[in-house]
């Protein structure tokens, strides 16, 4: 398959570059900049592997792409919808992430309410022997009623883990799925009303920035708990400082952020803010399956005439690709 050029523009990770040596005619960039972009390549690339954003200018640059693989769920970052009408297929890497995501929301959850990352370095500190035991905790998994902004894949493998904590389980999207017994609200107002634990995993899209805001936060109580695996871009940041620092709401545990890698300062200040760096599917074990969905999809493409996880906006065929 070496006749087919695959472009990797900036880093991305090691098992991708491998495969794809062994598959392809590999060419690399130090970045996704029209800048760098030689006749050669505008003219002999097929497809691209990106584990970050590329541009509509960028894109438009290639007379031959055929397919952009991008590592990762969330492809925010690529105008899909500009791809299709190039008839350029967009995949990312679905499924293989889902319970490495979803295993890193319960435990960023029990944190969250049980401050075991205060209590590890309470004991660290030799505090437990000097000061007698780590103070009770004000707040308990026990009794509380979760809500699930967002329940596709990963939201769905949440809340099977969160059955079996015996807590209630309600959410919203923006119409109710008929495969789930979980109790639906039309509005995300009406859900933070009704709970006091909200876990946000909705991607990035212009119907969800900042929607998590001081009203809603105020909808969730004196009580309530925020937790965010999706995109940081969801939460008005300054208005959780906000209410996390008056009471507003109890806690909150956040493992993305509106600004990455910048975290505000005023949250890394807050105690009752259960801080991570974007590790939801941050394991060996689950990077290489993602690098492998990479260039399956590529593979698959060029072999077989559709990609393996093609994204909604791109539902096309190689054989449907107007030939020069």
């Amino acid at each position: 398959m070496t006749q087919h050029r695959i472009l990797v523009p900036g880093s991305i990770h090691p098992h991708v570059e491998e495969r794809l040596n062994a598959a392809f005619d590999v060419v690399r960039i130090t970045k996704a900049d029209p800048v760098l972009m030689t006749d050669d390549l505008a003219r002999s690339v097929q497809g691209i592997a990106v584990s970050g954003s590329l541009t509509t200018d960028f894109v438009e640059a290639f007379a031959s792409l055929e397919i952009i693989a991008n590592f990762g769920v969330g492809y925010d970052g690529i105008d899909a919808r500009h791809a299709g009408e190039k008839n350029i297929v967009v995949t990312n890497t679905p499924d293989v992430l889902d319970e490495e995501v979803a295993d890193t929301t319960i435990g960023l959850l029990l944190n969250t309410v049980r401050q075991y990352p205060q209590a590890q370095a309470y004991l660290r500190a030799g505090r437990w022997e000097k000061d007698g035991a780590f103070p009770l905790t004000p707040l308990s998994l026990r009794g509380r009623t979760v809500g699930m902004y967002g329940l596709g894949r990963i939201g769905q493998a949440i809340a099977k883990r969160l059955e079996g904590f015996s807590v209630s389980i309600a959410y919203h999207t923006r119409k109710p799925r008929e495969d789930v017994t979980y109790t639906y609200y039309d509005s995300l107002e009406a859900l933070a009303e009704a709970v006091d634990t909200l876990i946000a995993i909705v991607p990035k899209t212009d119907w969800t920035h900042k929607t998590i805001n001081a009203d809603i936060l105020a909808r969730l109580g004196s009580n309530g708990v925020l937790i965010n695996v999706g995109r940081g871009w969801t939460v008005d940041e300054d208005a959780l400082v906000d209410a996390l620092k008056t009471g507003v709401i109890a806690a909150a545990g956040l493992d993305v952020f509106y600004d990455e890698p910048h975290v505000p300062q005023a949250l890394i200040d807050l105690p009752n803010a259960t801080l991570l760096p974007h590790v939801a599917s941050a394991s060996q074990d689950t990077r290489r399956a993602m690098a492998n969905l990479v260039v399956d999809n590529l593979i698959n493409w060029f072999e077989k005439g559709e990609a393996l996880t093609p994204v909604p906006e791109t539902p096309l065929k190689r054989s449907q690709i107007p030939t020069a």
